[in-house]
């Protein structure tokens, strides 16, 4: 936008330089003019006056003196002064008519002397083509630098103006993008053009509309799994009277999970109406690393562990992470043999963290399921864990990618976002 302003108003600045320097330029030409034409007829009128009374020496010494070439043709056909042949100009002068004539090189200004003894004598001073211009290009040159200037500041004055309008706009884009990309606590300043700011204005408005709505959503979500205790707590009694106490404990079980799932589902909305929180990757990756530890010696699996020098904050929260750390590691001790090893690695990346988790077993396969699908898997689980990572990462403004480890087994890559 800044660069179509600048063009916009060189070519009308230019325009407008050419519509008033072209004939002000035309004007300086025809003042040259002038005033060389008047330089040369007053040169001709004081060599004019010593005609009649002076010597033909004299005549010429005076001829000499001038800045012009002068040339006195006599009424006896005498040439005094400046050699030049005797033109039809020259005749028509001699009749007594004082006249200029454009002559090849330049132009003549011819004077009438009459009383002259013996007929009518004629004064011709020349003027060359370059005395009719004389200071012309200076003045030109001086003229074009000046529209120049002029045009250069023009799109100047245009490029500052275009800054004050795209700087807002595009300061609009990025809390937009922030906006999408889920980070609902983006504002924008509104500023610039009334027209701007109005739009920085409605935006903001429309960012706190969406966090009221998403709010909103999310209490009914809690409020809607509340009233789901009621009836569970009925499922639990009616569970407790049966006679066959198997068949008792099989309901209450399957009631303790449905209620445990409900529980969860009031955790997450209540947790994600409130900001985001981060924690030291570092911390949490070495602490659940140890506690799957135990169980990697007790299946005599090597486990390697290397960790970045902490704190390294990422923008996920201390139990999410945990969660994600214990679905992968839960993954590598369900889906491959014991004895396999397997690899932990955390370091530094783009700001944040990059979190490597590889083992020696099978690998992904080359099965037609996505391996981090939610509710799909090709090694008769569940699918979730793997999309309990993606979720992580992608939450934090990471990614999550999945491929072979150096010894041919899955190597889970996730990049998470810093704090």
């Amino acid at each position: 936008m800044r660069r179509w302003l600048a063009l916009l108003v060189a070519a009308t600045t230019s325009l407008v330089l050419i519509a008033l320097l072209v004939p002000l330029a035309l004007l300086v030409r025809t003042a040259a003019e002038g005033r060389a034409m008047s330089a040369a007829g007053s040169e001709a009128d004081s060599v004019a006056v010593t005609v009649g009374s002076a010597d033909a020496e004299t005549l010429r010494l005076g001829t000499e003196r001038a800045a012009h070439p002068v040339t006195v043709f006599l009424p006896d056909g005498r040439v005094v002064g400046a050699p030049a042949r005797r033109s039809p100009a020259v005749e028509l002068a001699a009749r007594g008519r004082s006249v200029t004539a454009a002559v090849p090189g330049g132009r003549e200004v011819l004077v009438a002397v009459q009383g002259v003894p013996g007929g009518t004598a004629v004064v011709r001073v020349h003027l060359s083509d370059a005395d009719l211009t004389e200071g012309v290009a200076r003045v030109w040159a001086g003229l074009a630098a000046l529209g120049v200037a002029l045009a250069g500041l023009g799109v100047l004055v245009a490029d500052r103006l275009a800054r004050a309008v795209t700087g807002p706009v595009s300061a609009l884009a990025g809390v937009s993008h922030r906006l999408a990309r889920g980070d609902l606590a983006a504002r924008t300043v509104p500023g610039g053009p009334p027209e701007v700011r109005a739009v920085g204005l409605a935006l903001n408005h429309l960012a706190e509309r969406i966090t009221g709505l998403l709010a909103e959503e999310r209490e009914n979500a809690a409020d809607l799994s509340h009233r789901l205790r009621t009836p569970l707590t009925g499922l639990r009694l009616e569970a407790e009277s049966l006679a066959d106490p198997g068949e008792a404990r099989r309901i209450e079980a399957r009631v303790d999970a449905l209620e445990r799932a409900v529980t969860s589902v009031i955790v997450e909305a209540r947790r994600r109406t409130r900001d985001r929180a981060g924690c030291d990757a570092t911390a949490v990756v070495s602490a659940r690393v140890a506690f799957w530890s135990v169980l990697a010696e007790d299946q005599a699996r090597r486990l390697d562990l290397d960790l970045a020098p902490g704190p390294l904050p990422v923008a996920v929260p201390a139990d999410e992470l945990a969660a994600c750390v214990d679905a992968l590691l839960g993954n590598v001790f369900a889906h491959t043999p014991e004895g396999a090893a397997l690899a932990v690695r955390l370091a530094t990346a783009d700001g944040g963290a990059l979190l490597t988790v590889s083992d020696d077993g099978p690998g992904f396969g080359t099965g037609t399921a996505a391996p981090a699908e939610r509710g799909r898997s090709g090694a008769g689980s569940t699918g979730l864990g793997l999309d309990i990572a993606r979720r992580t990462a992608e939450s934090s403004g990471g990614s999550l990618s999945l491929g072979a480890s150096a010894t041919g087994g899955a190597s889970v890559v996730l990049l998470l976002g810093g704090a």
